[in-house]
Parts: structure tokens; C-alpha cells; sequence
């Protein structure tokens, strides 16, 4: 009787700890496109490890379609996110509002931590804060070598797409702040163009931006200064010259990140 009562529960003990293990430990996710290329092709399958930045807990289940706010905490992890780490996150920008959608991730390589300033300088990544190699170089030197003429307008063309400042392109580009928690900053109209999605995200407001005035509108009221909510984080994929990345739509917040990929766990994968 005993026997059968356990051959009963097994299943369930099993999927049970299965569920522990990736909320809490390791879970796994497929590579869709080339954005991560040469170092991870469509149908690679990566691992995160969640006690390095912390596993991220849901407090509402509530999920829907077409998105909603995200509910949730942090457990402390070992470390907190590097340059270089490669990252899977879920996408915030969704038709210029950050929103949550439980199973639409991306995996980028991280360029910016909060409190950097990111620059592209002719298709090669640069940081203030960081001395050493950002990303594939030579990626960034087959941008770099790539004449203007054979990319599109559109895929040539990067953030904040607003036509009252110069023009940023995939090869030059910046410097961008990345946002770090508890950082007070002027409102200007140039900072509410470069951060009109954050701001309306942390502030539940839509910002317009009066560029004869030089006045910033929350909703109906003027905003001056603003002290961020959130660390943010500058991501783009290793194919600099074909990547839906940070320098098209913006940067990560701190809670939409899943975890750090294991690049050995990674590696045996591909290789088995």
C-alpha cells in the first residue's frame, strides 16, 4: 500500500521539485534568432542561474496577453550583474510603454550597469566606468567597416528617435547615463526625450514635452526634477550589425531581469 501511495505522489514530488529548481536555481531557455551571433545561434539552448543576481518572485499571477505591471521581489543573490554577463530579461518595451509578458525574453550580452555612461564611437561600444573589451569586437569592427550606404534608414537610425535632437545612429551614438536608483536629475526637455519611457513608467503618467516653453508635463503638472526608482541596464546582442537591442529601444529595469546565463552549462549544451 505504501509502495502504490508512493508511486502515486512521485509524479508530483518530481514536478514539484522541478518547479523549486527553476524558480529558485537554474532554468533554461531557447536562443530564436541570430542577435547573439557567433556566440549563440537560433535553437541554442542557455541556462540562467538565479542565485547569481537573485531569483525574481511573483507576487501576482495574474498575467496577461498583451501585458500588465509587474509584481514581484528579489530574493539576494551572490553577485550583482557585470559587464559582459550575458543576460536573459524580459523585453520592457512594448509599443513605447514598459509592460511585463511572462514569456517574451530576450538574451543580450550587458554593456551599461547603472551610473555608466554608454557611447558608441564608429560601431565600437564604450563605458566610462569600464576600461576593457565590451562585447564581440569583431562584430563591432565588421559594423564599423560596413559602409552607411548598404543599412536601411531604419535600421541605421537608434534612439530617442526625436527629431528636436541629433541624430544617433547604430555606429555613433551618446554618451546615454544609464539610470541608478535613488538618482536625482533635472528634467529637461532633452533628459524627458532620451528618458520619456522611464519616466512614464516610474511616474504612471503620460510626459509630453513642450520644446517652445521648455517645460516637461506629467499628466497635467509640470515636473522639474525627478529621482529614479529603479537600476537600469544597457543591453545589446553580440551581431552589432543585426541585434533588436538596447540602442533601439531603451534599456532594461532592474526587476524585468531573469538572471545571468551559465556559459559553461551553455557550452556543454551546444556541444553534446
Amino acid at each position: 500500500m505504501k509502495i502504490l501511495l508512493l508511486a502515486c505522489l512521485l509524479p508530483f514530488l518530481v514536478f514539484g521539485l522541478k518547479q523549486i529548481v527553476r524558480i529558485f536555481f537554474l532554468d533554461s531557455f531557447i536562443i530564436p534568432t541570430e542577435s547573439m551571433e557567433p556566440t549563440l545561434r537560433p535553437g541554442d539552448r542557455v541556462y540562467v542561474n538565479k542565485l547569481l543576481f537573485g531569483a525574481r518572485i511573483y507576487t501576482d499571477f495574474h498575467f496577461v496577453k498583451d501585458g500588465q505591471v509587474l509584481h514581484a521581489f528579489r530574493v539576494k543573490g551572490l553577485r550583482p550583474i557585470k559587464y559582459n554577463d550575458i543576460v536573459v530579461f524580459n523585453m520592457p518595451n512594448q509599443q513605447w510603454t514598459i509592460k511585463f509578458t511572462i514569456n517574451y525574453v530576450f538574451c543580450k550580452r550587458c554593456i551599461g550597469l547603472p551610473g555608466d555612461s554608454v557611447s558608441i564611437r564608429n560601431g565600437f561600444y564604450k563605458c566610462n566606468n569600464y576600461a576593457g573589451r565590451l562585447g564581440l569586437l569583431r562584430t563591432q569592427k565588421a559594423l564599423s567597416n560596413l559602409p552607411d550606404s548598404v543599412i536601411s534608414p531604419a535600421a541605421m537610425r537608434a534612439i530617442p528617435f526625436d527629431d528636436h535632437m541629433p541624430e544617433w545612429t547604430i555606429k555613433n551614438f551618446g554618451p546615454l547615463y544609464i539610470p541608478r536608483k535613488g538618482d536625482l536629475v533635472r528634467v529637461t526637455p532633452r533628459m524627458a526625450a532620451l528618458y520619456k519611457i522611464l519616466l512614464e513608467y516610474e511616474l504612471g503618467k503620460q510626459v509630453s514635452i513642450n520644446w517652445t516653453t521648455h517645460k516637461v508635463l506629467a499628466g497635467n503638472r509640470p515636473v522639474t526634477l525627478h529621482r529614479f526608482k529603479h537600476d537600469y541596464y544597457f543591453m545589446a546582442g553580440d551581431n552589432a550589425i543585426n541585434s533588436l537591442d538596447s540602442r533601439y529601444w531603451g534599456l532594461v529595469p532592474d526587476e524585468y531581469i531573469v538572471g545571468v546565463v551559465d556559459e559553461k552549462l551553455t557550452k556543454h549544451e551546444k556541444e553534446a
